[in-house]
């Protein structure tokens, strides 16, 4: 694509993100009223939780969601102590996400892209990893679509880069109608254990409205490459099944066999 072109693609981007993000907060303006009113009666204030993020170009940016534990009664609660059944309802949901449409209105975020990830995760990056910060970072995003946070962080980083490389306003399209997909079944909303596989949990300094580090759903610092998951590869678009089974994809999981290939079977000697 030509610097011209691209240009022009970055403000028509820019202008769909305003027009929909605008439209959406108007329409939906009764949902975000009732939800800040039930979160300040059940859980308290503050309402909205807010959590610095990495955004384009690794510029630091602060993220909203609407708060889903209670005030840590004491230093280092654990979460599963501090859950409320709003809060968990919200997260299944994903409602807890919508006060980041005004991250997308104040052009921190756009509708498609590459969820924002922890300023230590982006300071974990290599530089073949850090192209993930080429664009804005979405609502949701290619990786959303594709197992969410049951997906461990080199998966998600591998499918992330994917889709910039590939990024078309068709892409987006089917990325869109797909997240309408996986919202309604609900697949992948908390990874294991309440955080992604494979990593870690970063572990930054307590915030009094949230006295654990991050959202459990996305938290984790960035680690070698791991085998995608069988359910993944198995299906879903073929070029991104080939990503993930590039060499860099594969890095530190060990020899592969080619395709089509078998290992060559080992002789038993027979006891006699």
């Amino acid at each position: 694509m030509s610097a011209r072109r691209a240009r022009w693609d970055s403000v028509a981007r820019r202008a769909c993100d305003l027009l929909v993000a605008g439209s959406a907060v108007v329409l939906l303006s009764p949902v975000l009223l009732t939800l800040a009113v039930l979160v300040r009666l059940r859980l308290g204030s503050p309402v909205l939780f807010r959590q610095h993020r990495s955004g384009r170009d690794g510029r630091e940016f602060t993220i909203l969601k609407f708060r889903t534990m209670h005030q840590p009664r004491y230093p280092g609660q654990a979460d599963r102590e501090r859950e409320a059944r709003l809060g968990a309802a919200l997260r299944r949901t994903s409602l807890d996400e919508l006060p980041q449409l005004l991250n997308i209105l104040r052009g921190d975020m756009s509708l498609i892209g590459p969820r924002p990830t922890l300023p230590e995760q982006v300071r974990a990056y290599d530089r073949r990893q850090r192209g993930r910060l080429a664009v804005r970072p979405g609502l949701t995003g290619w990786a959303q679509v594709h197992g969410r946070n049951l997906l461990s962080w080199p998966e998600r980083i591998e499918l992330d880069l994917w889709y910039i490389e590939h990024r078309t306003w068709l892409l987006d399209v089917r990325i869109a109608a797909m997240t309408v997909v996986a919202l309604v079944g609900r697949r992948g909303v908390v990874g294991l254990d309440g955080n992604n596989p494979g990593f870690p949990v970063p572990r930054p300094e307590r915030r009094e409205d949230e006295a654990q580090p991050a959202d459990p759903r996305e938290t984790a610092v960035p680690a070698r490459p791991a085998m995608a998951r069988p359910y993944l590869l198995g299906g879903g678009d073929r070029e991104t099944s080939r990503a993930l089974h590039s060499p860099v994809f594969r890095r530190g999981v060990g020899p592969s066999v080619p395709h089509g290939h078998r290992r060559p079977a080992t002789r038993r000697r027979r006891l006699r």
